[in-house]
């Protein structure tokens, strides 16, 4: 009996080192899981932001072409109202999804981010259907939709822990300005 003594301390270190080795590893196994599950669920809301934005999108562009129809846009290729009705109605139906799926997985400020996105939106296609021919009235709603866009895309980043993005103004080069002048083969890279 006195073997079983002394060899007791060693079976009760053998015993708790067991034990705390599979609490650890339970422990790292959960962290994972929670980890994965995290990573997992921002990129589906990632890809929910992404495809939101993208029908939304459609929207704008189809009224950018038919606001160059009226004369209120520059876009290089109007589009008339007739041939632009099946585009809209198609663009509105795919934003119906796209925005459930929003609702569903989005945080409250990106949700409220893209109603006011949205909001403008249909503010343009109201425009539109009155067919009306005010290049200042229209140019003030691409200033609200472009400040909307930007709001739901800076509460995106801040929603999924990005950092800040571009902000989507570029600059379009002045038609009236010379082309810069061809480089040689021993000119240096820029």
């Amino acid at each position: 009996m006195s073997v079983f003594w002394q060899q007791l301390p060693a079976l009760i270190g053998v015993v708790i080192g067991a034990l705390g080795s599979y609490l650890a590893v339970v422990r790292s196994d959960r962290a994972r899981f929670l980890r994965e599950r995290t990573a997992r669920w921002e990129e589906r809301r990632l890809a929910v932001y992404a495809d939101y934005a993208r029908t939304l999108k459609q929207s704008v562009t189809l009224a950018y072409r038919v606001a160059a129809h009226f004369g209120n846009d520059p876009h290089p290729h109007p589009l008339a109202p007739a041939e632009a009705g099946p585009l809209q109605a198609q663009a509105a139906i795919a934003r119906d999804p796209s925005g459930e799926a929003l609702i569903m997985l989005g945080s409250p400020e990106v949700v409220d981010r893209a109603r006011a996105w949205v909001v403008v939106v249909l503010e343009m296609e109201a425009f539109l259907r009155e067919e009306r021919q005010d290049p200042q009235a229209w140019q003030v709603l691409l200033a609200r939709q472009r400040t909307a866009r930007a709001g739901y895309y800076a509460a995106v980043r801040e929603d999924l822990a990005l950092p800040p993005g571009h902000s989507a103004r570029w600059s379009l080069p002045d038609p009236s300005a010379t082309p810069p002048a061809p480089r040689g083969p021993d000119a240096p890279a820029l």
